[in-house]
């Protein structure tokens, strides 16, 4: 297991960088700002750090579902990072919500509420940002219902 992630950022123009990682195999990722500072070529880090909560959350549930013996279905994860001005009236991130929607139902499911109370705990990514910002949380399944109490 990899203890440390490595990577170079190359500014292109302005605020366009391109991100090179430690696996040669990856691809070059681009990053910008939005107008005005950036001609939004890429993702910025705030989409960037959404994106990496978002996707942590779904491998995790991923990867309990199928501990489990379940197969739930093509997930589809949207994720919303709420932006706030701090007391000096800068911008941060001050939440991000996430909902995973499963490809299934619940009845489908083998031990839904045990997948459900575990997998949070393992994204590395999801924990880490916690210190800092509330993450919300939410699976539905194929018909957008929440895990009904009795399931749990």
């Amino acid at each position: 297991m990899d203890t440390e992630i490595q990577l170079d950022l190359v500014q292109q123009e302005n605020y366009r960088f391109e991100a090179h990682f430690d696996n040669p195999a990856l691809p070059v990722l681009t990053t910008d700002e939005p107008p005005p500072l950036g001609a939004d070529a890429g993702p910025n880090p705030t989409r960037l750090l959404t994106t990496a909560v978002a996707n942590c959350l779904s491998a995790s549930l991923l990867f309990a579902m199928r501990k489990f013996k379940n197969e739930p279905g093509p997930l589809h994860t949207h994720a919303t990072a709420s932006l706030v001005r701090n007391d000096q009236g800068r911008l941060r991130v001050g939440g991000i919500l996430v909902t995973v929607q499963l490809g299934v139902p619940w009845a489908a499911l083998k031990q839904p509420g045990r997948v459900l109370s575990q997998f949070e705990e393992f994204c590395v990514v999801t924990q880490s940002v916690r210190a800092a910002i509330p993450v919300e949380v939410r699976v539905v399944d194929s018909a957008g219902a929440a895990l009904p109490p009795s399931a749990g």
